[in-house]
């Protein structure tokens, strides 16, 4: 029917060829070699015309193409960071056994102990070095977590703290050109002199020392690092992240609140002309009290990336050399940094959320030379970063700390549920002090002269889970108590720098005088508050002014104690800075 084929060819997928015969192993050879050489050239070609289409669009677009990569390198760099720490913790990190096991020896747990620094110190190094290798939002990040003393180990915080002078300046071309961007006239136009040298670099700034072309006047000019702002968004992604990742490997780590706080933050402290308007507005709110004495400088033009503002001279408030040399006490400076921010904070509502020393300045002045009496101004530096307290807010926190100097722990339970939303209590007043429990409990905080500030380590010891109820503690408070948390983490911390050469009783009585400082803002808060009240219950006018009367001399009786509790303390530290000068003569 039909017809048979010639034995030498065949059909196949439709092609006709010929049957190689007997030569059919020499045939295939040379036809895969073909066959490969051909989809070699094919591939060749194909990786050519995109790395020709890729060279040309970079050409073209620069700018975006350079973006693309240095925002893939950035996250790179954060990613294996990341991953090397997880990987160091989950390998080589101890579980430390509860106090009470005595399977374990002494020697073991501090073995233990010494195996656990060790990791937090390896991981803290590997991320300072990631960070400052990104540097911008990621030296933000770093610094953000060196405040962090009533969460993370000493080791991080240490560690981390270097990144509050360690960053790296722009170049003047890159000043010069932010500058024409955003005044539209370039740094001869503006400035008649202009130090090449920044006076002080940021994260996300640096601040150069210049004279006005126009007035002659003296001013600090305040410079955004050109690409902060570019990368902020990605990198802000890439650390919710890595946060995320990391939770997902260790559950007990709850920060995505860190990333979230500073994605709200951020913005704000990328606009300078915040930085304007808060400080006309704290000027404006001290205007009323010329007995603290605040100065806030002068602001005189502002741009998204620039500031220009009156000069200040003076140095770190933490600079003990200085307030030697000018005769400054470093308990008055103290004293007036609590001051402002028990101001700002219980009255004013209008708090500043980034007080680190490199934000303090003290400028000396003759003594009686100012209302305020003293011999020196503190400048409040850098502006970028507020958070306005609510009048409820206030009143709740003033109650917590109430109690917190009381010792009342039903109170101390009840508001802190209402401020922090949990139940760990007791957590939550050792995390807002800084303080043992035991100290809490005993109702020390205002009276006691021992120094019981909380080692994580130890409380780690007793309560092998703390880590994760502290994450889950900082996890549902709201975001404005976050801030106010670092604030007094911060505040802490200047206390610490100013009495760090002082005999150990009057570093103890900074302490006290920390506590008495808040008590009597807080006891002002509270009767205002109860005045509130009474004035809006329904009652005779009689029942009414006996009541706000009784309101008001029950607190200027507690005002009184607590002043003269203060003036006591005075005499003591006198006598203990005369016994320390003796000694010194003495053993000279």
């Amino acid at each position: 029917m039909f017809a048979a084929r010639p034995a030498a060819t065949r059909t196949l997928c439709s092609r006709r060829y010929t049957w190689p015969g007997r030569n059919w192993r020499r045939f295939y050879s040379a036809e895969a070699e073909r066959s490969w050489r051909t989809r070699r050239w094919r591939q060749t070609a194909a990786v050519a015309a995109v790395s020709a289409g890729v060279c040309g669009y970079a050409i073209y677009n620069y700018d975006t193409a350079y973006l693309v990569a240095a925002s893939v390198y950035r996250s790179s760099v954060a990613a294996s960071a990341t991953c090397q720490i997880a990987w160091d913790y989950y390998r080589n990190f101890p579980e430390l056994p509860p106090e009470d096991d005595a399977s374990i020896s002494e020697g073991e747990r501090r073995a233990i102990l010494a195996t656990r620094s060790a990791v937090h110190l390896r991981a803290a190094e590997k991320v300072k070095r990631a960070l400052m290798k990104n540097g911008g939002v990621y030296i933000k990040l770093g610094q953000h977590v060196s405040a962090m003393q009533y969460v993370l180990p000493m080791e991080w915080c240490q560690t981390m703290q270097a990144l509050q002078d360690q960053n790296t300046a722009s170049s003047l071309e890159e000043i010069g050109r932010v500058i024409a961007a955003d005044t539209g006239q370039t740094i001869e136009e503006l400035f008649s002199a202009f130090d090449a040298e920044p006076i002080g670099v940021a994260s996300l700034a640096q601040v150069h020392r210049a004279e006005l072309r126009a007035t002659g006047e003296e001013v600090a000019v305040k410079v955004q690092h050109p690409m902060v702002r570019t990368y902020s968004d990605i990198d802000i992604a890439t650390v919710s992240v890595m946060f995320e990742f990391v939770h997902s490997v260790f559950p007990d780590f709850k920060f995505m609140w860190l990333s979230a706080e500073m994605k709200g933050s951020l913005p704000r402290e990328l606009d300078f002309r915040n930085d304007k308007s808060n400080a006309e507005q704290v000027q404006w709110n001290f205007s009323a009290h010329p007995e603290i004495p605040l100065a806030v400088p002068r602001m005189v033009q502002a741009t998204e990336r620039v500031l220009i503002m009156e000069y200040v001279h003076g140095r770190r408030c933490d600079d003990l050399t200085y307030l030697r040399k000018h005769a400054i006490d470093p308990a008055e400076v103290s004293r007036a940094i609590g001051q402002v921010f028990a101001e700002m904070t219980y009255v004013h509502g209008f708090l500043h959320c980034d007080p680190h020393p490199g934000n303090l300045f003290v400028r000396s002045r003759p003594r009686g030379s100012a209302p305020h009496g003293r011999n020196f101004d503190l400048v409040l530096l850098d502006h970028g970063l507020y958070r306005q307290l609510s009048s409820r807010f206030r009143y709740e926190y003033a109650e917590m700390w109430h109690a917190l100097m009381r010792g009342d722990q039903d109170r101390i339970k009840y508001w802190s549920r209402q401020l922090s939303g949990t139940d760990l209590y007791r957590l939550f007043a050792i995390i807002l002090t800084g303080q043992n429990w035991s100290t809490i409990e005993a109702k020390s905080l205002s009276r006691t002269t021992a120094a019981a500030q909380f080692n994580l380590d130890e409380l780690m010891e007793q309560q092998p889970d703390l880590f994760r109820k502290i994450t889950e503690v900082l996890s549902s408070v709201p975001p404005v108590l976050l801030l106010v948390l670092k604030t007094n983490d911060l505040l802490r911390m200047v206390d610490q720098r100013l009495f760090a050469d002082q005999p150990p009783l009057v570093q103890q009585h900074a302490q006290l005088r920390t506590w008495l400082q808040i008590s009597t803002y807080c006891l002002r808060t509270i009767r205002d508050a109860r005045a509130a009240d009474i004035g809006y219950t329904p009652s005779t006018t009689a029942a009414r002014v006996y009541r706000l009367a009784l309101n008001r001399l029950g607190f200027w009786f507690s005002n009184v104690a607590l002043s003269l509790y203060s003036w006591m303390l005075g005499v003591q530290d006198m006598f203990a800075r005369w016994q320390a000068l003796f000694r010194r003569v003495a053993t000279a």
